[in-house]
């Protein structure tokens, strides 16, 4: 199972959605390295459900415990463990899986893939819940990243058809991505709040769901990162960014629109800027070229399937 990811920063998820605990083994966190564990807790409380009248009804409180690698506030050097402990297992709701995979889930191929033998309850290890353990793992990765001058920011750049308007560079600053994080549709436009929240209630009403777009942007990184073909920076990204449930596309800059222009509008024109610096006018290419950072900010989007797990009917096989 590929459940291990990274070289210098190294990652290993374990868990199911309704097993005893799931968790993570983080290992080159440098030691000595100091962690905001309230930021972290803010981090898991985010992802956490229950949060919203838009989100899942299940509630789970996300408390981690640190098993080791971790000592008087700061990191000792070993491998950091993390352990999450389930306390909302509902096993009952989910016993006829088994036999009537679910249309839009993972119960068919999993069931296929692991020859019957995997844990179906909440979808298992294929559950957006393990997504914990990312947010554990991604919270220590900004705190270290934040420290160098890399800042990272995320927001709902669409919802349906309702859409917000494209990230900045003068957009990613600490106060705007606290902004962002503390709120609970994190928008730019937030005139498009109420729409959101209108069409997610109509759509819930008609025992359905809705999927959307999240544009990401990363600041700070210098140009040479990343390597061509088979390590390129948005291949080492899209694997990563794929390990999200619900993940279904990615696109980098100008993305698919990049094939409308000409190949004079789609180059990035550079200039220097007032210290000297080599930027472009443009980000057309997202901050990365030949799989190697350019100095530009890292632009991209991601494109999340609507949530599989809806009331209205709809046909299955038995297995």
């Amino acid at each position: 199972m590929g459940a291990n990811f990274g070289k210098n920063y190294k990652i290993s998820i374990f868990g199911e959605s309704h097993g005893t605990a799931l968790g993570v083994n983080i290992d080159g966190i440098p030691a000595g390295t100091e962690l905001d564990l309230e930021f972290i807790s803010q981090e898991m409380r985010r992802r956490a459900p229950g949060r919203s009248k838009l989100t899942t009804p299940r509630v789970e409180k996300d408390e981690f415990e640190i098993l080791s690698g971790f000592l008087d506030g700061k990191t000792t050097g070993t491998p950091l463990a993390m352990i999450i402990r389930n306390s909302n297992q509902r096993s009952k709701d989910y016993s006829e899986l088994k036999r009537k995979p679910r249309p839009g889930h993972a119960d068919w191929s999993g069931f296929n893939r692991y020859n019957g033998f995997n844990d179906i309850r909440g979808s298992g290890h294929f559950s957006g819940r393990i997504t914990a353990s990312l947010v554990f793992a991604g919270a220590i990765a900004k705190q270290i990243l934040k420290e160098q001058g890399i800042l990272i920011a995320a927001h709902i750049k669409s919802v349906k058809d309702i859409k917000d308007r494209d990230f900045v560079e003068s957009d990613i600053t600490e106060e705007n991505i606290d902004k962002l994080r503390n709120m609970t549709l994190p928008v730019l436009n937030e005139e498009i709040v109420e729409k959101i929240e209108k069409a997610v209630e109509k759509t819930r009403e008609e025992k359905d769901s809705l999927g959307g777009i999240v544009e990401l942007m990363v600041t700070g990184l210098p140009a040479g990162i990343g390597d061509p073909y088979f390590e390129s920076m948005e291949s080492e990204l899209s694997r990563m960014i794929f390990s999200v449930p619900a993940t279904k596309g990615i696109e980098f800059g100008a993305g698919f629109g990049i094939t409308e222009m000409t190949g004079y509008e789609a180059n990035d024109e550079m200039f220097y800027d007032e210290k000297g610096n080599i930027k472009s006018f443009t980000n057309n290419n997202g901050g990365i070229i030949g799989g190697i950072t350019t100095g530009m900010p890292i632009s991209f989007k991601v494109a999340i399937k609507p949530t599989a797990s809806i009331e209205k009917a709809q046909k299955n096989c038995e297995s």
